[in-house]
């Protein structure tokens, strides 16, 4: 028998089903500038297929690998406990994993060998819209400047990688999730230790909107 072709309205419906989001993280180091905080960023560039073209922090999607590998120092209770609101442990730690390995791959900046992770604090989360080729589960950790080591020397995946006044880089063009983590890291570096880690509320980003969980 021939093939027959599928109804239009069938086609139409699979073109329309949504990727499903990969897990992924970011990394925002932070140190003070003379104008302000400063945090590392690059552009990723033309031929990428994910936000080409736009200023971004070093990460990338969760690996299998990143689950089992070890840390020198896990996940502080506070950054673990926001996490697995929306995580697993197993994925919790894999998260953590990932911004470190991510890290030295795109800048070559260390978090330890293996990595330490219990200066990471949490940020946010966010999905990529639905209508997005490309989706991601992506969440944000931060971590202070003083806890890298390693010299600053790119892979070439970010161009024009290096510190940015948090002032300079919301005048540049940038991605609404990318200006919104920008926005809540200045708050958070307003919050005092003690209330850093007592946060029960961050932002979550999806639908291209953004609400406190």
């Amino acid at each position: 028998m021939p093939d027959t072709p599928a109804p239009a309205s069938i086609a139409d419906a699979t073109k329309r089903r949504p990727v499903r989001p990969r897990h992924a993280a970011s990394l925002v180091i932070v140190r003070p500038g003379a104008s302000g905080p400063e945090v590392l960023m690059g552009m990723r560039g033309a031929k990428h297929r994910f936000m080409p073209n736009r200023l971004v922090f070093p990460g990338g999607r969760v690996d299998p690998a990143d689950h089992a590998a070890q840390a020198a120092a896990p996940l502080a209770p506070h950054t673990r406990a926001l996490l697995e609101r929306s995580a697993t442990p197993r994925l919790a730690h894999a998260i953590g994993i990932a911004v470190a390995r991510e890290l030295n791959e795109e800048t070559g900046l260390s978090l330890g060998d293996p990595p330490t992770l219990d200066g990471l604090h949490y940020l946010m989360r966010a999905i990529t819209p639905t209508t997005m080729p490309m989706r991601f589960h992506a969440r944000f950790l931060m971590v202070e400047a003083e806890r890298v080591s390693g010299t600053l020397a790119g892979s070439g995946e970010l161009e024009n990688l290096r510190y940015y006044a948090i002032a300079e880089a919301l005048a540049l063009d940038l991605a609404d999730i990318t200006e919104l983590v920008l926005r809540y890291v200045l708050e958070v570096l307003a919050m005092s230790p003690q209330e850093r880690i007592g946060r029960q509320q961050t932002p979550f980003y999806s639908s291209r909107r953004w609400r406190m969980e």
